[in-house]
């Protein structure tokens, strides 16, 4: 069995909206857009059941989310189309801001020389819409969807593993590190083996969310990362 201990972590692979990103509650908006678009209107009683099921599915890939909520293939592509042009309009519409401390957090950890990759349960073309909104396009070198992973997005370990293997910055997973805000994104770092998994206050899912699905580490938010990954042992 490989013992890790914080400092030997190379590769830490970040989730996006609730993370690092302010979304301002985007995601809801953008469901009722999709929602409409298949004849399910606000207010009424399977217009809640559905939102109550995307609050709590946060951070899974979102056509999984209207696979689950709409049955079939053809209306589950339908929604996502509609729930991606929706976001991706207010994305533009400057409704979109980093959380406290991110930018400075990656450029920290890259200054300490590990390598980033920031994941996503959104669309390629929704998650560069995000990217070009911050001015983050060339921040890190690899930004991932569950569509660059054989299209599985959490909680599979899928985007993990591909960050791990495209990257090549660590000897064995025990080397990555994986930090989101819902228990989906815990249970990918936990199934890829990650060394670290660590679940932050900031968006969806809390402290006891993150501890059932496996998380080695609860942060107030992902700027306290560095200082944690400096720790000894």
């Amino acid at each position: 069995m490989i013992t890790t201990t914080l400092t030997d972590i190379r590769l830490v692979v970040l989730d996006m909206a609730g993370t690092t990103v302010a979304d301002g509650g985007l995601v809801e908006r953008a469901f009722e857009t999709a929602a409409r678009e298949l004849g399910v209107e606000p207010g009424t009683e399977e217009h809640a059941g559905k939102l109550a099921y995307v609050r709590a599915t946060m951070g899974e890939s979102k056509i999984s989310v209207f696979r689950h909520l709409f049955g079939d293939e053809d209306r589950a592509q339908r929604a996502n189309a509609a729930f991606e042009e929706a976001y991706g309009e207010l994305v533009d519409g400057g409704l979109i801001a980093p959380l406290p401390g991110a930018r400075e957090t990656i450029e920290e950890l890259l200054a300490d020389g590990r390598s980033i990759a920031l994941t996503t349960g959104f669309a390629r073309v929704t998650q560069d819409a995000i990217l070009d909104a911050l001015g983050w396009r060339d921040l890190v070198p690899l930004t991932l969807c569950p569509a660059d992973a054989g299209g599985r997005g959490r909680p599979y370990p899928d985007m993990v593993l591909e960050a791990f293997l495209r990257t090549k910055a660590a000897d064995g997973v025990h080397q990555v590190a994986v930090v989101g805000d819902t228990s989906y994104d815990v249970l990918s770092g936990v199934r890829a083996g990650a060394g670290l998994v660590a679940g932050v206050l900031t968006g969806a899912h809390g402290t006891d969310a993150f501890r059932e699905a496996g998380a080695t580490h609860v942060l107030d938010s992902v700027a306290g990362l560095p200082a944690l990954l400096r720790k000894a042992g």
